[in-house]
């Protein structure tokens, strides 16, 4: 049975065609019927489908020729990077593919080093080659560089029109190896779950050794959690129930749990019966993931912190990299300290929460995790992080701040070479080093170290801006280094918004505050009284008073109501008299809290936009 198997799983730049290709080979192996098929069949996601892109690892068999092929569809952006990894832990082989019409991109570079440290077995793959402005040679060429691989190697392919497929299917099966067996025991690596109202939460699992079955007590390593399996099944590509789940299969299995945390990505699921054993069977699982952006989830009015977190837990149990922790702000009340692997991750967290929960929420302006180095008595000193611009402490009381450096990646046409780097140096990036495509002058990649704060406002639509759409990028952690940096707090209506706040470089807080207070005055709403919009460094709030530098600051015109309209006679001072009751009543308003700015979810971004 095992010489009959084949797991691989396709990895690509975003937007290189790997749902498609995952489409025409279910179609040529009639694992859907050709009327329940559609475009991106393994999206799942209505979010997946309306952005064109996949947001998550997505597993489906397909029989072919006698042989299971087990197949995991990925996605390409960089956000996403931590659901490749797993993804490729539980294959023994990848297909690279690489849009004929753009060549290799970071990302793929990113995804093939990854599946080089799985040591895969890598198979080639130029996808859209029907297209007119296909550079298949080019492409080719790159490929063989990269790989170090003959022509003959590499598979031409058309996702759309189905050219090439029953080629590549057969190289799949000559190629990527059977699945090793180590002893006849159940071990399985969990590589996702997710959670169902009526089955409870459902374990992803590739069987490493052993059999599973309905019926069979089981024991999860990491979470020290036994249960008894109600089924088992696999993917085709929706649950498709099966008496058993052997050696080299990938599956599914419904645990039985209802507590969303007592199944992990990563966790080792083993037979009762060899808990005594479970050190010898326990699997390497994932390297832990560090959130690199970070923002605030708070409830607005009508919806409960119990509710928020309930959504989060169950998004989590689909999505490991989602990192959250409880919150309280004194201005926005309980909420949710998250952590994302970038701008895109949390944008996508919050929508889910949104459109899958019903959550309507304020979300924080996004920072990055600052290290601090702070001084108390005597010689000691205490290092910590800090996640949101309300955990900065005050400078005295500081001896370094440090904020996370990233290395950047960026494949670009030669021709766009100035701007990108004027825009890098303008960010604050370093300068590594070029390499140029052997074969191919006319592409380059850029190698640069930058602060990671420096993408997360408007990098990449700047980056896309440069190079009229063509520079791809990739980025990794690297270290903590020294900045200097401060808290630049928004006051609107006098009253200090703490989800506006951000941290600033001490050389850009004046440009920084000057279009904060610019862009949130195009997008606040006017009232009956004027609002006051001020970025303020240094704010301190005391029982008494309020202090700070206000270093930017506008102001929106109160609406004005013609309360003299109706006279048609008289002395002038009968309409002062008017005017006069109006201005009283519009400073009663804001003296008792009536003069309340509710900030829309377009100030938010108006903020990531500085």
């Amino acid at each position: 049975m095992l010489n009959n198997i084949r797991n691989f799983c396709i990895i690509a730049h975003i937007d290189h065609g790997k749902s498609t290709l995952a489409d025409r080979f279910l179609e040529f192996t009639a694992t859907v019927e050709k009327r329940k098929m559609k475009e991106q069949l393994l999206d799942q996601m209505d979010l997946e489908r309306e952005r064109g892109i996949t947001i998550k690892l997505q597993p489906v068999r397909m029989d072919y020729q006698g042989y299971i092929l087990n197949l995991i569809d990925t996605p390409g952006h960089v956000d996403f990077t931590y659901e490749v990894s797993r993804s490729l832990a539980a294959v023994e082989g990848a297909l690279l593919l690489v849009d004929a019409t753009q060549g290799i991109q970071a990302q793929t570079l990113a995804n093939y080093h990854l599946a080089k440290d799985q040591n895969l077995k890598i198979i080639p793959v130029i996808n859209k080659i029907d297209l007119p402005s296909a550079r298949i040679n080019e492409t080719r060429q790159e490929l063989m560089d990269l790989l170090n691989c003959s022509a003959e190697e590499i598979i031409l392919v058309s996702g759309k029109t189905g050219l090439g497929i029953e080629k590549l299917l057969q190289t799949i099966i000559e190629k990527v190896p059977t699945p090793k067996l180590h002893n006849d025991r159940l071990q399985a690596l969990i590589f996702d779950s997710v959670y169902n109202d009526y089955k409870g939460v459902v374990a992803y699992m590739r069987l490493i050794s052993g059999t599973v079955k309905a019926g069979d007590k089981i024991h999860l390593i990491g979470t020290s959690k036994t249960s008894e399996v109600l089924e088992v099944g696999y993917f085709k590509p929706i649950f498709f129930k099966s008496s058993h789940l052997q050696a080299g299969e990938i599956g599914y299995i419904v645990t039985g749990f209802k507590d969303l945390s007592s199944c992990k990505v990563g966790d080792t699921v083993i037979q009762l019966e060899n808990f005594s054993q479970a050190k010898d069977l326990h699997l390497p699982g994932y390297k832990e993931i560090k959130p690199m952006v970070f923002a605030g989830f708070f409830c607005k009015e009508g919806v409960s912190p119990e509710d928020l977190r309930e959504g989060l837990q169950k998004i989590k149990l689909t999505d490991a990299s989602l990192f959250f922790e409880p919150e309280n702000s004194p201005a926005l009340g309980p909420g949710f300290r998250c952590g994302f692997l970038g701008l895109l991750h949390l944008e996508i967290i919050q929508e889910r929460l949104k459109r899958e929960y019903k959550l309507d929420l304020i979300v924080t302006t996004p920072s990055v995790a600052y290290k601090i180095i702070e001084k108390k008595q005597g010689t000691e000193e205490i290092e910590k992080i800090i996640h949101s611009p309300q955990e900065l402490p005050n400078v005295h009381e500081v001896l370094e701040i440090q904020e996370p450096w990233v290395k950047l990646d960026i494949i670009t046409p030669k021709e766009y070479l100035g701007n990108l780097m004027s825009l890098l140096t303008e960010k604050r990036g370093i300068y590594l080093n070029t390499d140029y495509f052997s074969h191919d002058s006319n592409r380059i990649i850029l190698h640069y170290e930058m602060p990671l704060s420096s993408i997360l406002t408007d990098f990449y639509d700047k980056l896309k801006s440069s190079s009229s759409g063509y520079a791809s990028l990739n980025y990794e952690l690297i270290s903590y280094r020294k900045c200097v940096v401060e808290r630049l707090d928004i006051l609107v209506a006098e009253e200090k918004v703490d989800s506006l706040a951000v941290i600033v470089y001490k050389d850009e807080a004046y440009r920084v505050g000057r279009k904060i207070v610019e862009s949130l005055k195009d997008v606040l709403p006017r009232t009956m009284f004027e609002i006051k919009i001020q970025a303020v460094l240094g704010y301190q709030e005391q029982s008494q008073n309020k202090g700070g530098k206000v270093i930017a600051s506008e102001r929106i015109a109160p609406m004005r109501k013609d309360v003299t309209g109706y006279l048609y006679g008289g002395d002038v001072t009968r309409k002062r008299k008017l005017l006069e009751k109006q201005k009283k009543g519009k400073k009663k308003m804001k003296t008792l809290g009536r003069g309340r700015v509710d900030i829309p979810t377009e100030a938010y971004l108006a903020v990531l936009k500085r």
